[in-house]
């Protein structure tokens, strides 16, 4: 009688439970579709959906409201006050290009109330040789600051030169501060954080997911690479620190991937994307002219920082690729490691391709993580049949990030176009105008064409019934992949 009054006790409390998990998915999920997947796992796996919730589908996170959060905001007032927007200018320079530039700046103006910036000069660098190699010597002539944020940072021989180099700028006396996600610092051991810490530099994790307290956080992760000196010189792109990129150096797992400098005044929209990050973890408020200096014009370049991720930015970097696909006129080009975009931009794909615009999406022919691989394979015929150009692009893995318009308009930084990236972690890109950087970056992109293998319908109408079955299943896991 006593197991039996038990049994019922913690079924009602499941229940009521799963109830409570249920009211909440209703009324803070955006998705129709995503929302009754949800509701059905929750109610029909008992406890278990619940749990899946709860490390899953709870992707908000606030970041306001706290004393240091008012602090850090009133700093940046302070900060942007400074900062020349040069809205004249840059408006006829704009429809000097093209009259639709100026809606899209309309756009990005509204989702992330930053103004775009001119006076910048940007720089790809190529190859994880190129990068380190500019970085390291970048953080070798840091007489102030050096801020470095990354998602991976290896303690392999890529990860001892960053390390080496931030420990002699310290010793110089230069403010350093090190940032690396609690994930991605665990893809080695041991840690280049404990090193970091050992050597007296002030280096800090992300959402540490060790703590159980944390758990809510476990899928939220800061996927973001920024490397900032003295606040006049910025690194963003897709790379990590990892030996991998360096295909000199014949690691046993290359991969290829795209990197960016820049100075001018995008620098402190920047360096205010990791002082946020920074004072968010540490309540450290970043100031003064060490850090924030008075801008100078370098180059010719607009540039606007879009930060995204599942707090107040939530979804403007969605909303920023979906405006530039409708205001594409005669090319896109594509280029990303894991492609697993929502139906909302997949419409946007084929609608832009209806249109009469060429949509070139490059993707890997080998991808690193399987599932992805599948998933992605199950979605590529609706994209295929409405005209948009699938090409796979050989080893080693390619991880560049790449989002082109018309040659005139580019969106550069660390987001895949995939759900993780675009609802699940804090991600940074830059838009960018500048005829000499898109018609580079297009000749980049050309060159990658060259190289890669076109997918047709019937590539992926030929496969067995059991290979296209797998992937139809995977693709019913992408919102998680």
């Amino acid at each position: 009688m006593t197991w039996v009054f038990w049994s019922m006790l913690l079924t009602l409390a499941e229940r009521c439970l799963a109830g409570a998990t249920v009211v909440h998915a209703v009324l803070h999920r955006r998705e129709v579709k995503a929302t009754l997947g949800w509701v059905g796992l929750i109610w029909f796996t008992p406890l278990f959906g619940t749990l899946v919730y709860y490390a899953f589908g709870i992707n908000r996170l606030e970041r306001r409201g706290c004393r240091w959060q008012r602090k850090l905001e009133q700093m940046l007032v302070e900060v942007r006050r400074r900062i020349p927007a040069g809205r004249r200018e840059m408006l006829q320079s704009i429809q000097k290009q093209h009259f639709k530039f100026r809606q899209m700046d309309d756009l990005v103006t509204r989702l992330t109330s930053a103004p775009l910036l001119e006076g910048n000069e940007v720089t790809p660098l190529l190859t994880g040789e190129e990068a380190f190699a500019s970085m390291l010597a970048s953080i070798a002539q840091a007489q102030q600051t050096v801020a470095l944020q990354s998602y991976i940072f290896d303690h392999d021989r890529a990860g001892e030169m960053f390390v080496e180099a931030l420990h002699q700028a310290h010793k110089r006396g230069v403010q350093v501060r090190v940032l690396i996600d609690d994930v991605g610092s665990r893809y080695s051991r041991p840690t280049s954080v404990s090193q970091l810490q050992r050597l007296g530099i002030p280096c800090v994790t992300f959402l540490p997911t060790y703590n159980p307290a944390s758990t809510l956080y476990s899928n939220l992760r800061n996927h973001r690479k920024l490397l900032l000196v003295d606040g006049r010189v910025a690194y963003t792109g897709g790379m990590n620190i990892r030996e991998g990129l360096c295909l000199d150096w014949k690691p046993k797992h290359p991969l290829q991937d795209l990197h960016f400098k820049f100075t001018g005044p995008i620098v402190l929209q920047l360096q205010e994307v990791f002082s946020v990050d920074w004072c968010f973890v540490t309540n450290e408020i970043l100031a003064g002219e060490d850090w924030f200096p008075t801008p100078e014009t370098t180059g010719r370049i607009l540039c606007r920082g879009i930060p995204d991720g599942p707090d107040e930015d939530f979804e403007k970097l969605k909303l920023t690729i979906l405006g530039a696909l409708q205001l594409a006129e005669r090319q896109v080009y594509i280029i990303t490691p894991y492609f697993l975009p929502d139906e909302a931009i997949i419409g946007a794909l084929n609608v832009a391709a209806l249109r009469g615009v060429r949509v070139c999406i490059m993707i890997p022919a080998e991808n690193n993580i399987l599932p992805v691989q599948w998933a992605c394979q199950a979605l590529l015929p609706e994209l295929i049949e409405r005209g948009c150009e699938v090409f796979l692009t050989p080893g080693p893995f390619d991880h560049t990030k790449l989002f082109l318009v018309d040659g005139d308009w580019s969106l550069i930084g660390s987001t895949n176009w995939d759900p993780r990236s675009l609802r699940l972690n804090f991600e940074l890109n830059v838009e960018c105008y500048g005829s000499d950087l898109n018609a580079e970056l297009s000749a980049f992109a050309q060159a990658k064409l060259v190289t890669a293998t076109r997918l047709t319908l019937q590539d992926l109408q030929s496969r067995s019934f059991l290979t296209r079955l797998r992937d139809g299943v995977a693709r019913l896991g992408s919102p998680y992949l």
